[in-house]
């Protein structure tokens, strides 16, 4: 059967335990934690061992609780709160000063501050009334309970369209503090292994595996530049091997945040080599998640548009679009969608594509 194209420290001891609790806490564990994860993110991302991660967890965790108190205690008279990693002590701000004693007593750092986090929220719910009136150099503005302030944000040399906004909703001008920069918010995608893209607007093809700073995918879906299944744009084809190979490497742009996973939510945890005659699962964009068995390896395929090498032989169903779609056995990934017939779909394995890329795996 003619074979088709598819296309398509501590931080110190008294961060441990500050004054926030009476006595001495007990040692945290990993254990208790709800994500084993987030101790190893936050010895990469905050610069701290795995005893300081835990110590901080616990400490952070007996403010929250203190603050939820205070602020029922004081009620109208409290300020916000924020936790000072320095001291390991919770911040509260309080606007009347005969309470400040009472904050002290709890354990808490206390400070006197003009505007109680109920005000603050109201001036927010003011500002979002009269959203529609915000010039479009208002990138937005929210509490700031550190400065016991509402902050604006603005872009640079555009601070003058702010005064009449804040005439319009009658606020408190004194309760705003207004921020110029040039940092513009903007809505974050996720590169997920099966979705769908697109290639100069027109042909579809799927995504592979997410590498650092883009994705894998079929080669003789490039080049191009490249929009995502929600036609916003995403990046280009950093390189388009083929024929005698079949990946792709496409970089992508901020707005898009490479995943280890795939779209049926499958984490990808490596790369191992599945056996012939082992399980091994398919996402594409067409025909979602397929399963079959792998079949005989280093096939050589010969398409009309030209001949690749080194491939795997699948029974795994597929229509075109699926192309560059997800191969993975378990949470290994195995390679990207290439092409086939009514019975067999060839992937390009992904070991040689991220030698050849320089590219790798983003881990789920």
């Amino acid at each position: 059967m003619k074979i088709t194209k598819l296309l398509g420290v501590a931080a110190t001891a008294a961060l441990a335990t500050g004054a926030l609790v009476t006595g001495t806490p007990a040692a945290a564990s990993s254990d208790t934690l709800l994500n084993a994860e987030m101790v190893p993110a936050l010895q990469r991302d905050l610069g701290l061992t795995a005893g300081q991660a835990l110590a901080r967890i616990q400490s952070e965790t007996a403010a929250g609780t203190l603050e939820q108190s205070l602020a029922s205690a004081l009620a109208g008279s409290f300020g916000g709160a924020s936790y000072n990693e320095a001291t390991g002590k919770l911040r509260v701000g309080v606007t009347d000063a005969a309470k400040l004693g009472q904050v002290v007593a709890s354990g808490a750092e206390a400070e006197l501050v003009r505007f109680s986090a109920a005000q603050l929220d109201s001036t927010v719910d003011k500002l979002n009334a009269g959203e529609r009136a915000a010039d479009g150099a208002i990138t937005g503005w929210g509490v700031d309970t550190k400065t016991n302030r509402v902050t604006l944000n603005v872009l640079p040399g555009k601070s003058g369209t702010v005064d009449s906004f804040l005439e319009k909703t009658g606020v408190d001008k004194s309760a705003v503090a207004v921020v110029e920069t040039a940092a513009v918010p903007t809505l974050k995608y996720d590169v997920r292994g099966g979705d769908a893209y697109y290639i100069n607007n027109s042909s579809r093809c799927s995504i592979g595996f997410s590498v650092n700073g883009g994705f894998l995918t079929a080669g003789h879906c490039g080049p191009g530049t490249v929009t995502g299944s929600n036609r916003v744009a995403m990046g280009s084809f950093a390189r388009a091997s083929f024929p005698g190979n079949d990946y792709g490497h496409v970089r992508v742009n901020s707005n898009w945040v490479p995943r280890g996973i795939i779209n049926n939510g499958t984490r990808v945890s490596g790369s191992s080599e599945a056996s012939t005659g082992a399980s091994i699962c398919k996402s594409g964009s067409t025909t979602g998640w397929t399963c079959g068995t792998v079949g005989a390896k280093n096939q050589t395929v010969r398409y009309a548009e030209g001949t690749v090498y080194g491939m795997t032989a699948t029974n795994v169903r597929s229509q075109a679009g699926d192309s560059g779609g997800s191969f993975i056995a378990g949470n290994q990934a195995q390679g990207m969608l290439s092409g086939g017939n009514s019975t067999v779909t060839y992937f390009f394995p992904v070991r040689p594509a991220l030698s050849a890329t320089g590219t790798s795996l983003v881990l789920g």
